[in-house]
């Protein structure tokens, strides 16, 4: 979530609220938040020197503006340009896709391609998970139970298979040397 915080302000200083109404308004087609979860991450990016508060609105309500600082810049272009890490990768990927536009046009096809890769090789390991399962012998009384079992494997090897076309094609479309 932080380094969602940090994407959305480096598009522009912004308050709490307008955090809030940024998750709901695109970020949250691939990565739900809570507002006191948005809270906690904005303290705890504060913290650590990632962002700070640019001014402090007049009025009743004093809402505070933040923004990153040098370090949350870095922060974000180091999480943006590195591995994917975690067991979502869903949320990993698209979360880079929707910020891909900050980073230098140089940049972007090296973050396409470290998605991909990370795609393959989970795609690799459910596909090697569902070779060894044909192997198996399945008692009778739990055929059922393995049989929805396996639909929800195929289903994740059809997810993956599907996310690892569409982003060899967005490569393709969107990132090629003379686009």
């Amino acid at each position: 979530m932080a380094h969602v915080i940090l994407g959305l302000l480096l598009i522009a200083p912004q308050t709490f609220y307008d955090l809030i109404k940024g998750f709901e308004a695109g970020v949250a087609l691939f990565y739900s938040a809570s507002s006191g979860s948005i809270k906690r991450a904005l303290d705890s990016l504060l913290a650590r020197g990632l962002i700070e508060v640019a001014s402090i609105e007049a009025g009743g309500r004093g809402r505070k503006v933040y923004r990153l600082t040098d370090a949350g810049r870095q922060e974000f272009r180091a999480w943006m340009t590195g591995e994917l890490t975690g067991p979502d990768l869903e949320t990993a990927a698209l979360s880079r896709l929707y910020f891909l536009g900050l980073l230098e046009p140089a940049e972007r096809l090296p973050v396409l391609r470290r998605i991909t890769a990370r795609i393959e090789t989970d795609l690799a390991a459910l596909s090697a998970l569902d070779k060894h399962l044909d192997s198996l012998d399945v008692p009778e009384e739990h055929r059922d139970l393995v049989a929805h079992q396996r639909a929800t494997l195929d289903y994740g090897i059809a997810s993956y298979r599907f996310s690892l076309d569409w982003f060899r094609d967005h490569i393709d479309r969107h990132e090629t040397p003379d686009h």
